[in-house]
């Protein structure tokens, strides 16, 4: 005699799960594009956080998880299905209204667009360029690639799109309109003294004032390797 196994209901983490019709090269591409808000979260701001520790991108990671905890209310609180489509991804366990990847995507372009435009941070006015035929076409083929693979609706790629840019843009104005005054404040605390952490966003051209003091500190005693 076996003992009957209670049924239960399963669901996926889909951070990574993206699927497509086999054979469908184009669908391929595309699945690849929608894991680009993946990238940058572990890639990016990982790796800036451990290189870089600068307060203008650490407040720009905490404005994208601001921007996807919006993402969940506002989806557990309208609670639009995804398309039919979704159904056979048997992967539709979660409301799709507005889409998350196109809201980060375009938060993400927003926001870093505005950096550049202001020259605040590592890029500057002179790479406005890259922003045109890099990050905006990222997001555009992040949205597209949600409504091609079956994964939302066009009405729901273009909401998350227009609420990304829009809080976007707020956050922009909110950390370097009302926060950037602390920013020495922080550098100076105990968790910033710790983790080095610091604020260049004043300094015209940080790369080539990292250049000049990386080159005069080489003959520096205080800064020479002890063997």
């Amino acid at each position: 005699m076996s003992d009957a196994i209670p049924s239960v209901t399963l669901k996926a983490v889909t951070l990574t799960h993206v699927r497509y019709r086999r054979g469908d090269q184009i669908g391929h591409l595309l699945a690849w594009i929608s894991l680009v808000p993946v990238f940058i979260s572990l890639g990016g701001f990982v790796s800036h956080f451990i290189f870089r520790r600068e307060l203008q991108g650490m407040f720009f990671a905490i404005g994208l998880l601001i921007s996807q905890f919006v993402n969940e209310v506002i989806k557990t609180s309208v609670q639009q299905a995804r398309p039919e489509t979704c159904a056979l991804l048997e992967m539709c366990d979660s409301h799709g209204w507005p889409s998350s990847h196109s809201q980060y995507m375009f938060f993400f372009a927003v926001y870093l667009t505005l950096l550049t435009r202001y020259r605040i941070g590592i890029l500057i006015r002179k790479q406005m360029w890259t922003m045109g035929i890099l990050v905006w076409p990222l997001a555009v083929l992040t949205m597209y690639s949600r409504v091609y693979l079956g994964y939302h609706t066009v009405a729901q790629v273009f909401a998350g799109a227009a609420l990304g840019a829009v809080l976007g843009g707020g956050w922009f104005w909110v950390v370097n309109n009302l926060l950037w005054c602390r920013f020495p404040a922080i550098e100076e605390s105990a968790f910033g003294r710790f983790f080095y952490v610091k604020d260049t966003s004043h300094i015209p051209n940080v790369l080539k004032f990292e250049y000049e003091n990386a080159r005069a500190a080489r003959n520096h005693v205080s800064y020479k390797r002890s063997d």
